[in-house]
């Protein structure tokens, strides 16, 4: 692996891309790799302030041309402050969620507003990952193991099973589309059969 390698991680609520983010970050650690773990919205102390915002309360909070901004904010931040520092050190950076979350939440299932997404993702990021690994699963489990956490971070998961279902269909869509960048792995496995994939692919 070169220097300064970019991995997100996507899927659905409740897809475990989370412990997967984290299984891979504890393999590359133990082989000798400078690994930052991280995630959105969130990753920066700036970052972490807007997370509560937009994860928390109400559904209809926020409208998604709000929630879009919002987002971005985050991650201009997150860039900032996080992630090209460790990449400019040579470090493996791995997010639990990147901008394409956001082109999916916010851009196509809340409304047809990837035009928008892109436009500030272009004009305020300007990077994407080296390599985006989507952990796919069935909406209605992912939906049943994220509603079994505890926490108040449900916001999302409250906009119910068909919400899950149009993020699955645009994240499929997205792999599609970015062959070169995605890897689809099938989620409905245990986490070490599916960490057991990922580090092959990696």
């Amino acid at each position: 692996m070169k220097p300064g390698l970019f991995v997100s991680f996507e899927g659905i609520d409740g897809s475990g891309k989370s412990t997967q983010a984290r299984l891979l970050a504890d393999n590359l650690q133990a082989r000798g790799r400078d690994v930052v773990l991280t995630r959105e919205p969130g990753g920066s102390p700036g970052a972490e302030d807007i997370r509560r915002l937009v994860l928390e309360g109400s559904t209809d909070r926020w409208s998604a041309e709000t929630e879009i901004l919002l987002f971005t904010a985050a991650r201009r931040d997150h860039l900032e402050k996080t992630i090209r520092p460790a990449l400019a050190r040579g470090a493996v950076v791995i997010t639990d969620r990147f901008a394409d979350s956001t082109r999916v939440y916010q851009g196509i299932t809340r409304g047809d507003l990837r035009g928008m997404v892109d436009d500030l993702h272009r004009l305020m990021i300007g990077i994407e990952p080296d390599r985006t690994f989507l952990i796919d699963i069935d909406p209605a489990l992912g939906l049943s193991r994220a509603r079994s956490r505890a926490g108040t971070e449900l916001r999302f998961e409250d906009m119910g099973l068909a919400m899950q279902t149009s993020m699955r269909t645009g994240f499929l869509a997205l792999a599609k589309a970015n062959p070169d960048r995605f890897r689809l792995v099938d989620g409905a496995r245990t986490a070490q059969a599916v960490a057991a994939e990922i580090a092959a692919l990696i």
